[in-house]
């Protein structure tokens, strides 16, 4: 059964290296992920604790590949958290860490590359919908019983399309930089084993010397990042690393500021590798959009054209379709790629397709003449401050834009919060948004905060800004 790959295809090629020199070619791929689903008795739930190692990934495609149906979570999840999720669903299995085994009173039935498969006793039985392949985590909601329902279609469809349009082929050595449980992370394993590419496999982040150890050695030739991503490498002045097996940078997961897409987008040209601006959602499976590499210096700010197989269209407050260029309207994508729709509790498992290839994605955009869209910010994030619409994102991009500094925004009508984390630019900041927004300094406050806090994909929780709102907007 090949629900997702034919692993077999590309037999002695090299499917995965790990940081400590190991490599597993395709055929070991395949052998062991038989071996793991031969322990499951029947298609069922298996929740997936998950991090950039040899076992996760085996346990993830040997599921897919088989017919079951795999919940992805990060391995580091608050023990309550996962508890609150292990009553909602009930899953029969769970796929961990070997070291996290003794958090469990469960039986280990198999274990293979430091993962063990857990029989965790839950008697309910859950119906599947057929076509359900996978569950992932909606931005932002780790702890949040509320997940994507990702189709096998969806996968199938969105892997071909990211594969075509980034010329993904067999000679690809893509290195692990985000969660796979997050979908921009998991897309990357996808897109690269369904190409005979290979993997190279890390759990340590940019900012470890090991893992630059591992990327030269190993010579990586693509990686993904988020904006936050972009932030650091440029202060690790990355620009002027010499990695001469570097072909490819993606970019997903929110809106690069102008500034730094512009700076590694030149970096690209002018050393003859690709900077791709892409946009996507986890309910479109991961991606929708990308900017052709070629025009990443030119449409500075763009987020580009359709996915092969994508379209989107701009729809008006009164939902009727925007087409004169420069005009702000909600972002409506259609593509075999958008999934089945939300899952709160186990029963939502046997729910059929319920979005029918349709997302409203929530982000406000505009396009150009030539067909090039641009995100403004989401449709949520928006104030109204003294009956002027005040767009929270443009806010933030400003004010990182002029200083390079970490910053976020958030807030409620007729009260805007920016945090900061140097408190020696604050009064620069005040003059700085009053100069651009005009507003009066009685709208808006900055907080001193010690760190913006962040999500595993790098970004920004605003709900956990919240508690720093003056007691009467909490």
């Amino acid at each position: 059964m090949n629900r997702i790959w034919n692993l077999e295809q590309y037999r002695d090629r090299t499917a995965l290296i790990d940081e400590y020199g190991n490599s597993f070619s395709y055929e070991f791929i395949a052998k062991e992920t038989r071996a793991l689903a031969e322990r499951v008795k029947d298609r069922c739930l298996i929740f997936c604790l998950c991090r950039n190692e040899i076992g996760s990934i085996l346990g993830y495609v040997g599921f897919i590949n088989n017919g079951m149906v795999p919940l992805l979570l990060n391995s580091h999840l608050e023990s309550g958290l996962l508890d609150k999720l292990l009553s909602v669903y009930e899953p029969a299995y769970l796929w961990i860490p070997k070291d996290q085994v003794d958090q469990f009173d469960m039986k280990c039935i198999y274990e293979t590359y430091d993962y063990c498969l857990m029989e965790t006793g839950y008697e309910k039985k859950y119906p599947l919908y057929e076509e359900l392949a996978l569950l992932l985590t909606t931005s932002g909601s780790t702890g949040s019983p509320k997940f994507v329902r990702q189709s096998y279609l969806n996968i199938l469809d969105n892997t071909k399309s990211i594969i075509k349009y980034l010329k993904v082929d067999e000679t690809e050595r893509a290195i692990t930089t985000l969660p796979m449980n997050y979908t921009y992370g998991l897309s990357i394993i996808n897109t690269h084993l369904f190409a005979g590419a290979t993997i190279l496999v890390t759990d340590k982040s940019f900012m470890q010397k090991e893992f630059w150890t591992f990327f030269k050695d190993a010579e990586a030739t693509s990686f993904g990042g988020v904006p936050y991503t972009y932030e650091m490498l440029d202060k690790l002045r990355f620009c002027r690393m010499k990695l001469p097996a570097l072909r490819t940078m993606t970019q997903a997961g929110g809106k690069l500021a102008p500034e730094l897409h512009e700076k590694f987008a030149r970096y690209a040209e002018e050393s003859e590798k690709k900077f791709v601006i892409m946009y996507g959602q986890c309910e479109a499976t991961a991606r929708m959009g990308y900017l052709p590499p070629e025009e990443a210096v030119r449409k500075k700010g763009s987020m580009g054209i359709p996915i092969p197989g994508g379209k989107f269209i701009l729809t008006d407050e009164n939902g009727h379709e925007i087409r004169e260029p420069h005009t702000t309207g909600e972002l409506i994508y259609e593509g075999k790629n958008v999934t089945l729709g939300y899952a709160e509790c186990g029963a939502d498992l046997a729910k059929g397709d319920e979005r029918h290839g349709v997302l409203e994605t929530g982000d406000m955009a505009q396009f150009d003449e030539e067909g090039y869209f641009y995100i403004v910010g989401r449709k949520k994030r928006f104030l109204k401050i003294y009956g002027n619409r005040v767009n929270l994102d443009e806010v933030e991009r400003m004010i990182k834009g002029e200083y390079g500094i970490e910053a976020a925004s958030a807030g409620v009508d007729d009260h805007m919060y920016l945090f900061v984390t140097d408190p020696s630019m604050t009064d620069k900041i005040r003059e700085f948004v009053i100069g651009k927004t005009r507003l009066n300094t009685a709208a808006f406050k900055i907080v001193t905060v010690r760190e913006i806090p962040k999500n595993e994909a790098g970004k920004t929780l605003y709900k956990e800004l919240e508690k720093y709102y003056d007691k009467k907007y909490q």
